[in-house]
């Protein structure tokens, strides 16, 4: 248990724009990190041991992409009690994103919509941050998340995928490529059949290189959307097996808006997140589960808000879940209650099977 309860921090946080409170916060974790008083939010972390693509993760609940984008904050972000922390989406180059305002509380809903857009502070910036963290040495796994500019035309997204992967790859556990953001032009498109062969056969191809010059073969993960049918759900799972893929992130934020209609901010663009995903995001696990098999590596990310929301990811087929607009909601407390409960029900299964 951290030492300053998030109840205390929230009605300061929520009193002010989204984007500031964000900034404020990753400020403070950044100067606090690696401090004594980083120990005014340090959570214990739950064990849970589990073996997934090759990585042993210290237990199943991890942090999402995009809160950290830049990486400023992994030993901040890993002290609260996550098994494994993925930062980005980094891009190439630096880029500012979209115009603010660009990210807006649901609180009704439990939800944020946000258009950011992928602003970072490019791929050179961010390896240095990565670099200067403690938290790989510390037998915690780091997930390192990579996209394509948005002045890079869709059609040449497979150059600046490769470009990223380039250069997270030594300093990465596994990589997770997203194609799914709808906050870049024409990016999701790239989930369609050609488009996703061809991105990822040139992938597959370069990670090899990699692993031979390196000297070890880090996983690659796909980080899909909430909006697909179950026809779409079949034709990605197949793509990722066909390719050598490791495992698949699902999922992103949604477009859909049907769960929030006539709340204030409802229609503005960008990706909805927090407790109007959940069915969606599981929905897609199921499918994904049912076409990739038992085995595969899904990562169920999409309206975790209680520690109920991510047991029904475990159930829906998910082998580990991340959370990100939860942890705005709910605090820290909300890692370690997930991953105990997580826990609790993988002992229960472990009970139930014919000895």
């Amino acid at each position: 248990m951290s030492l300053l309860p998030y109840s205390l921090a929230r009605p300061f946080l929520f009193g002010l724009d989204p984007e500031t409170a964000h900034e404020l916060t990753m400020q403070s974790l950044a100067r606090l990190q690696g401090t004594p008083l980083a120990w005014a939010y340090t959570n214990g972390m739950v064990q849970d041991p589990v073996e997934i693509a090759g990585l042993r993760f210290p237990n199943r609940v991890g942090l999402a992409a995009g809160l950290d984008k830049n990486a400023r904050c992994i030993d901040g972000l890993g002290a609260i009690g996550f098994g494994f922390v993925e930062v980005g989406t980094v891009t190439p180059k630096p880029q500012p994103g979209n115009p603010k305002p660009r990210m807006f509380r649901l609180p009704r809903a439990g939800a944020l919509i946000n258009r950011l857009g992928f602003n970072n502070d490019g791929l050179d910036a961010f390896i240095a941050n990565v670099k200067r963290s403690s938290f790989r040495a510390k037998g915690r796994i780091l997930g390192l998340n990579i996209g394509k500019n948005a002045a890079t035309p869709i059609e040449n997204a497979t150059s600046d995928y490769l470009t990223c992967l380039d250069g997270v790859y030594p300093h990465a556990d596994y990589v997770t490529v997203n194609i799914s953001s709808p906050n870049t032009a024409n990016l999701r498109s790239l989930q369609s059949d050609e488009a996703l062969d061809g991105l990822l056969g040139a992938i597959a191809a370069r990670r090899e290189e990699l692993a031979r010059l390196h000297g070890r073969r880090v996983p690659v993960f796909v980080k899909i959307a909430p909006d697909l049918d179950e026809a779409q759900v079949r034709l990605i799972a197949a793509t990722l097996k066909r390719h050598g893929m490791d495992g698949v992130v699902a999922t992103n934020t949604t477009i859909s808006r049907e769960a929030v209609k006539g709340m204030p901010h409802a229609e503005e663009a960008g990706g909805l997140s927090g407790a109007p995903v959940l069915a969606a995001s599981n929905r897609v696990i199921s499918q994904l589960r049912a076409a990739l098999g038992p085995d595969f590596p899904i990562i169920g990310v999409g309206g975790i808000m209680s520690a109920e929301d991510a047991v029904s990811k475990i159930r829906a087929g998910a082998d580990l879940v991340q959370v990100y607009t939860g942890l705005i909601y709910r605090g820290p407390d909300l890692v370690s209650q997930s991953a105990r409960a997580i826990r609790e029900l993988a002992r229960e299964r472990q009970a139930a099977r014919p000895s």
